[in-house]
């Protein structure tokens, strides 16, 4: 039996759509590997700098978008030491959001000689950050790190040196210098309070004076002579 004329220009047609499609579907295709990331949103850095995160990504000349996925910048980023934890994402109109938890020294500790970061390492490199400038006992040192770590940036930023200062009444007291010229009493049982010192010192009986702040037993306030 001889197939038709017209059945074999149906199936040529068919062919010739089937072949446009697939035509279409891989041009898309195409030009959506070689489409670059064409925005990138930076947040919640603070120790880096917008361009930085950039660099560490790989984005630095805004490559292809699928050619650059979301797991392979979140594992360039996390190669770094002072980022903790990155969330990348990405749609399909090139913008790329990376969010990153910042591994950020919290202090340098003088009698070891290292710089102690946020998840516990320690590194060599300097900083300007809080200086423990005495031996801290190992009974009292990881629990000191644990409230370093919770106080935040803004106030961590104002502390200049701290000095484990234990006596009769507290074996966790410590003594904290700060950049304004205060001074700040504290145990590891309230050491928590320094999260509220910018909100202390702002107070009207404090303002334009330098004294000690005992916040170890209280909130008293001790004016410096010559204040």
């Amino acid at each position: 039996m001889k197939t038709s004329p017209k059945k074999v220009k149906i199936l040529y047609k068919r062919i010739l759509l089937v072949l446009f499609v697939l035509f279409l579907l891989a041009s898309f295709l195409f030009f959506c590997y070689r489409s670059p990331i064409k925005n990138i949103v930076i947040k919640n850095n603070h120790f880096f700098s917008d361009q930085e995160i950039i660099d560490l990504s790989g984005l630095r000349d805004y490559p292809s978008n699928f050619q650059n996925l979301s797991f392979q910048i979140k594992k360039r980023l996390l190669e770094n030491t002072y980022i903790k934890n990155v969330e990348v994402k990405k749609n399909l109109f090139g913008c790329v959001t990376i969010s990153v938890e910042e591994n950020y020294p919290l202090f340098y500790y003088e009698p070891n000689h290292k710089t102690v970061l946020l998840d516990g390492k320690e590194v060599t490199a300097n900083f300007e950050i809080p200086f423990v400038i005495n031996y801290i006992p190992n009974t009292k040192y990881e629990q000191f790190y644990e409230k370093m770590s919770e106080v935040p940036r803004e106030v961590l930023s104002r502390i200049s040196e701290i000095k484990y200062d234990p006596n009769e009444v507290d074996d966790g007291r410590f003594l904290l210098s700060m950049n304004d010229g205060n001074y700040v009493y504290l145990t590891l049982t309230r050491f928590s309070v320094i999260e509220r010192y910018i909100e202390i010192i702002r107070k009207e009986e404090f303002a334009n004076k330098k004294g000690i702040l005992k916040l170890d037993a209280g909130n008293s306030f001790e004016i410096l002579e010559g204040q």
